[in-house]
C-alpha cells in the first residue's frame, strides 16, 4: 500500500530545522536514504514528512579545522571518506573502515551521519570514531551544541538528538604522533553483511615504540550502544605490550561485552569473537610500522 507524505528540499539549515519542528515526530531527515527508504518501504516507518538535506551547503564538506583537526560533514558519503587523501593521510583508520562497508552502491549513497543516527549496535563507523575521540556537532531550535560521540548513543535507534535537532558534522581532534589504529569486524559472508562483532583499537606509542602511552578500545554489536572498555585499555598503558598483556586486554574486553542472542549469532559466540578480534587488532598494531 502506498503511503503519502510531504516532501521538502530546504536550502538552509534553519529551514530544515523549522520543517522538522513543524511536522513533529512524523518528520524524518533524508541523507543517503539507505536505511530510511528501506524502513519506509517495508512499513517499519510511516513518515508524514521527508526533509531532504542534500541541498544544504556545508553538510558534505571535509574541511581542516584551525586547531589541526578535521570537520566531517554529516552528509559525507562512505565512498568520499574512503577516497579522501586528507582522511587517508591523517586518519587512515576511517578510510580503511569505510572501504570495508557495504557494496560500492551503498558506499556511494550512505552517509557518515546516517550511519551514526540510525544508531544500530552494529554500525561500523561508530567504534573507530569513538576510538579517535570524535565529537558530534548538533544543531536545533536552541542553537548548536557539541557532544562527545561516546555519549551520543542512548540505545538501539536512540541518540542524543532531541526534537527538531540534526547532526550536522563530526569533529575529529588533531592526529597525535606515533598513533595508529585498526578496525576489525567479523561477518559471515561479505562486506554487505552487518557486523556480528566489531572492534576498534587505537594506540599511541612512546618514542621507542616499546609501550603504549594511551589506548582506546571500542566494541560494536555486543551491547545496546558502542562500548568503550577502559578496563581493557588500562592493561596496555605504560608497560611493554607483551603477549600476556595483549591476551589479558582481550580477555577483559570479552568480559565487558554485553551481547545478546539473535538471528545472526549467539551471545556466547559474540563474546568469544570479541576476545579473538581484540587480540588480532593488538597484534596488527604492534607488528606494523607507524602510519605517521
Amino acid at each position: 500500500m502506498v503511503r503519502f507524505f510531504e516532501y521538502y528540499a530546504p536550502k538552509t539549515l534553519d529551514e530544515a530545522i523549522q520543517l522538522l519542528v513543524h511536522h513533529g515526530e512524523g518528520a524524518y531527515p533524508l541523507a543517503g536514504g539507505t536505511d530510511l527508504v528501506t524502513k519506509a518501504r517495508y512499513g517499519h516507518l510511516r513518515p508524514r514528512a521527508i526533509v531532504n538535506l542534500k541541498r544544504i551547503p556545508g553538510l558534505n564538506d571535509i574541511a581542516p579545522e584551525e586547531d589541526g583537526g578535521l570537520r566531517l560533514g554529516a552528509l559525507v558519503t562512505l565512498a568520499e571518506i574512503a577516497r579522501s587523501s586528507l582522511i587517508g593521510e591523517r586518519y587512515p583508520l576511517l578510510a580503511q573502515t569505510a572501504k570495508k562497508m557495504g557494496s560500492v552502491l551503498i558506499r556511494n549513497l550512505a552517509t557518515v551521519g546516517g550511519n551514526l543516527c540510525n544508531a544500530a549496535p552494529s554500525a561500523d563507523m561508530a567504534p573507530p570514531l569513538i576510538a579517535l575521540d570524535a565529537e558530534a556537532v548538533i544543531v536545533g531550535p536552541g542553537g548548536e551544541r557539541r557532544v562527545r560521540l561516546e555519549k551520543f548513543f542512548h540505545g538501539p535507534g536512540h541518540t542524543e538528538l532531541r526534537h527538531g535537532e540534526l547532526l550536522t558534522a563530526i569533529l575529529l581532534p588533531p592526529p597525535r604522533p606515533r598513533t595508529r589504529g585498526v578496525y576489525l569486524k567479523h561477518i559471515y559472508r561479505q562486506a554487505m553483511d552487518i557486523a556480528i562483532v566489531g572492534v576498534a583499537v587505537v594506540l599511541q606509542f612512546d618514542q621507542r615504540e616499546a609501550m603504549a602511552e594511551d589506548a582506546r578500545i571500542v566494541l560494536g554489536a555486543v551491547a545496546p550502544t558502542p562500548l568503550r572498555v577502559s578496563e581493557a585499555e588500562s592493561v596496555l598503558i605504560g608497560a611493554p605490550l607483551s603477549e600476556d598483556r595483549r591476551l589479558e586486554a582481550a580477555r577483559r574486553a570479552a568480559q565487558a561485552a554485553r551481547p545478546i542472542d539473535d538471528t545472526y549469532s549467539s551471545a556466547w559466540y559474540r563474546r568469544e569473537m570479541v576476545q579473538v578480534l581484540t587480540r588480532r587488532a593488538l597484534e596488527h598494531l604492534i607488528s606494523h610500522s607507524p602510519e605517521r
